[in-house]
């Protein structure tokens, strides 16, 4: 699966860096954080509760940024751990610019899947509820910065990470 999305927040791109690297931020935007750390220079590790429709499986996981150019962009990569219901697994490209009016460009492309039971739910229910988590925790991420945000339509063809 992949998905991906265009925003822009009116703020500088030095804010909108230094709040990606923020865990506190971070716990406020990302929907059934129940804790996040970091654990080494480019490692984070997290707790998450997820909502998949009828299942609401925790997940244990860890983050690994690459490919860093501070302020402007990295690679994300993360592996879940749900019990019972299997592993997921995601890859996500974060890009920022300068935007016109002084405020910054993010693009977001991601792509993503998982294995065991979680793959039963259907791939349709877990996409459509990625898209709908994604544009949540930027439209999150945004408040708990004080920034405004614009959500723009979605790029027309998405690229994997780490192409």
């Amino acid at each position: 699966m992949q998905f991906g999305g265009n925003y822009l927040l009116g703020v500088p791109r030095q804010a909108v860096w230094a709040a990606l690297n923020d865990t506190e931020i971070l716990k406020a935007a990302i929907p059934g954080c129940r804790s996040i750390s970091w654990t080494g220079v480019a490692t984070l590790d997290l707790e998450i509760k997820v909502d998949l429709g009828p299942v609401h499986p925790v997940f244990g996981g860890n983050l690994t940024l690459s490919d860093v150019v501070p302020a402007h962009s990295y690679l994300l990569s993360g592996r879940g751990r749900g019990g019972l219901l299997g592993l997921a697994h995601g890859a996500a490209r974060i890009a920022l610019a300068d935007a016109a009016d002084g405020g910054t460009a993010l693009s977001f492309v991601a792509q993503g899947g998982a294995s065991g039971q979680l793959m039963r739910l259907g791939r349709a229910l877990i996409g459509q509820s990625a898209q709908h988590v994604i544009d949540g925790f930027f439209a999150r991420f945004a408040a708990a910065m004080g920034a405004p945000l614009t959500i723009l339509p979605p790029p027309d063809a998405v690229a994997a990470p780490g192409s």
